[in-house]
């Protein structure tokens, strides 16, 4: 099951355990099970402290296993095999039930563990979901460290009844007690906060009462990080205020283009910037949503949580997110048939047939994926040609299983009030309207900077970007911007990455002038 590397990473992790963990699994005779009895068997062979037994009757799902200590109660348990993303989660269980301690903020961990009621949560999952790690462990931590809360990470793809049964259609999906909870990346201070309403009020008097910042970086993106390391390198007081350190790279499967760095995915390279900014003094405020900016001599820019921070100079760096197609049922059916994440979603349509809208190298890329998923993929096009590379196209023109309809104006998610059922389009050849029988929509049609929020106070171009100068200037003195929000050309993570220097080192040079002494 685990390959000799693993095995040897997993016993290197496994020597921080300080109390013996038990593995109970309840096992059948299907080839799930028997996958399950191997990785069991392998992870038990890395540790003398781990051990596992077979549960006698019935009461939970099957496969699954918890994750406990011998002799307590089971708190943490996998539906189906957490592989692909979710072995990490696998080896965090270990070393949390086991005793490590974990990394997160002490005032959260003391958060969770003064948690009371009862907390049953189960959290669908899919092995290729890079979103869906940070929900499930968030929430095992919680079950490893207070006796209140259960968690149950469960495989969409091998327990696809339940999937139907509760309607879930895009992942990861949290149930707390049997009711929804939430939907999509969620790290575990938006667990809390979510849970403990007094704590969003808490949070907004600590940033109130923070001091003035020399840079307040807007973002936590590949621009945002690299404008906090540049800024706090030249030793001035420096915040990055972000929704989700990473931004949208935690959305990127493969990364191949970013020099020096061969190979990596997004959740890696985002976490690898995060802990980047921590080793330098960068005062990082996560799950933090702007909503405007006063510019001033002192600019302030306003939270949602009701905060306001204040800085002498500001660089914005809030990304782009996926354009949406604004067609009737479109809003009423996301998450219900209608995604934006193929890698993430795509398991939960297997043999199902799916339509992905854009023929860019993202929507040409996603109905590759998804083809060996699917039943079926049409992919449309508005115009009348593919816009992907030549080289992504003859991959997709040699699948069997795919239809291309270029000239195809979608106008309706079709659904019965539950799901996605069909798709409507024009022919932009003959304006004659067609329907599709799908089940899925994956829209990958471009992005969109998140600016909407900076209406009125910075210029911006027709296409709603920031206005840039070759270093970063805004129209407003003493605010920058950098990466996809801006005028800057080509979309790169490594382009953002500039974009993010070039702007703070603009700060810098902004402070040292404004703050000179008089001749």
């Amino acid at each position: 099951m685990l390959d000799d590397r693993l095995k040897t990473q997993l016993g290197t992790y496994l020597e921080r355990l300080r109390h013996p963990v038990q593995l109970t699994a309840h096992l059948d005779e299907s080839d799930h099970s028997t996958q399950m009895r191997a990785l069991l068997d392998d992870v038990v062979q890395t540790s003398e402290l781990v051990t596992w037994q077979e549960a006698q009757g019935q009461g939970a799902r099957t496969p699954s296993f918890s994750v406990h200590r011998p002799g307590e109660s089971s708190r943490v348990r996998f539906a189906g095999l957490p592989l692909g993303h979710e072995f990490t989660s696998l080896v965090l269980a270990l070393l949390h039930v086991g005793g490590h301690p974990p990394r997160e903020q002490p005032d959260a961990l003391e958060q969770v563990r003064g948690l009371q009621g009862d907390f049953a949560f189960e959290t669908y999952y899919s092995q290729s979901c890079q979103n869906c790690p940070a929900a499930v462990q968030a929430l095992n931590l919680m079950a490893a460290l207070n006796p209140n809360v259960r968690h149950v990470a469960i495989d969409g793809s091998a327990f696809q009844h339940e999937v139907q049964e509760r309607k879930v259609m895009a992942v990861p999906a949290v149930y707390l007690n049997g009711e929804p909870f939430g939907q999509g990346r969620m790290e575990l201070e938006e667990v809390l906060a979510r849970l403990d309403r007094g704590a969003k009020r808490r949070s907004a008097q600590r940033l109130d009462d923070k001091d003035v910042f020399d840079v307040l970086v807007v973002g936590g993106g590949p621009a945002g990080a690299a404008a906090a390391i540049y800024a706090a390198r030249k030793g001035i007081s420096t915040g990055v205020v972000a929704d989700r350190f990473g931004g949208q790279v935690l959305d990127t499967l493969a990364i191949e283009n970013f020099i020096s760095v061969p190979e990596t995915d997004g959740p890696r390279f985002a976490a690898a910037l995060e802990a980047h900014v921590s080793e330098y003094a960068v005062d990082v405020m996560k799950h933090q949503r702007a909503t405007g900016l006063v510019p001033g001599e002192i600019h302030e820019v306003q939270l949602e949580s009701g905060a306001t921070l204040r800085a002498r100079t500001v660089i914005l760096a809030t990304g782009a997110r996926w354009r949406d197609m604004n067609v009737s049922g479109e809003a009423e059916y996301r998450t219900r048939g209608v995604t934006y994440c193929p890698h993430c979603d795509g398991p939960l349509f297997k043999g199902r047939r799916v339509a992905v809208v854009g023929g860019g190298n993202s929507g040409v890329e996603a109905a590759i994926d998804l083809a060996g998923i699917a039943e079926h993929v049409t992919l449309l096009e508005f115009l009348d040609r593919l816009k992907a590379d030549e080289v992504l196209t003859r991959k997709l023109f040699s699948m069997p299983n795919v239809d291309v309809v270029t000239e195809a104006r979608t106008t309706e998610v079709v659904g019965d009030g539950d799901r996605v059922t069909g798709l409507r389009y024009e022919s932009r050849q003959t304006s004659t309207i067609h329907r599709i029988d799908v089940e899925g929509v994956f829209v990958q049609i471009g992005l969109l900077p998140n600016t909407d929020w900076l209406d009125g106070t910075v210029e911006l171009s027709r296409f709603g970007e920031v206005v840039v100068d070759p270093r970063g200037q805004t129209s407003v003195p003493g605010v920058f911007a950098a990466g996809d929000m801006t005028t800057s050309p080509f979309k790169q993570i490594i382009i953002a990455t500039g974009d993010g220097a070039k702007a703070a080192l603009g700060a810098f040079d902004h402070l040292m002038r404004v703050t000179a002494p008089a001749a």
